[in-house]
């Protein structure tokens, strides 16, 4: 049997988009990834933590299914880069923060421009309208995706 033979696996109508826009993105994620130098994990690890401010690297290893012996490895990565510090935890001399210093803050800030600008150039076809309706329903799938997805 060939592969032209054998069966394929496509989606059609919303979930093809749905895929297509996520593919869209992680390309989009591997080429600053790539341009800052940095691996597309450490990269979804800056973002995670630009995002909630600061994070021991237990929650860290949750938010990004790894054991805390991976987290420890990126971390160290990111502080040897000058892009995170690791701050002590208040109420535990054992435990520590993970935060973004201000070369973290200043390459983040650039990133988001970047992917802000990139964003609006790709929804410039779109009425004022039309991009309010998508955003709403874009935000509503997600938030539903997230809540059929939590482990029960």
């Amino acid at each position: 049997m060939t592969p032209a033979d054998r069966p394929s696996h496509t989606l059609t109508g919303f979930p093809a988009a749905a895929t297509e826009f996520v593919s869209a993105l992680e390309s989009n994620r591997r080429l600053i990834a790539e341009d800052a130098g940095l691996t597309a994990t450490e990269l979804r690890t800056l973002f995670h933590i630009a995002r909630v401010v600061s994070i021991t690297p237990k929650d860290l290893a949750g938010y990004l299914g790894m054991t805390t012996g991976a987290v420890t490895a990126i971390s160290r990565s990111l502080v040897e880069a000058h892009l995170l510090q690791r701050v002590d935890h208040p109420d535990d001399r054992r435990s520590l923060y993970l935060e973004l210093t201000g070369e973290g803050h200043r390459r983040m800030t650039q990133i988001h421009t970047d992917f802000d600008a990139m964003i609006a150039a790709s929804t410039s076809g779109l009425s004022p309208e039309d991009l309010e309706r998508f955003t709403a329903a874009l935000s509503l799938v997600a938030d539903e995706v997230r809540r059929r997805t939590r482990r029960h």
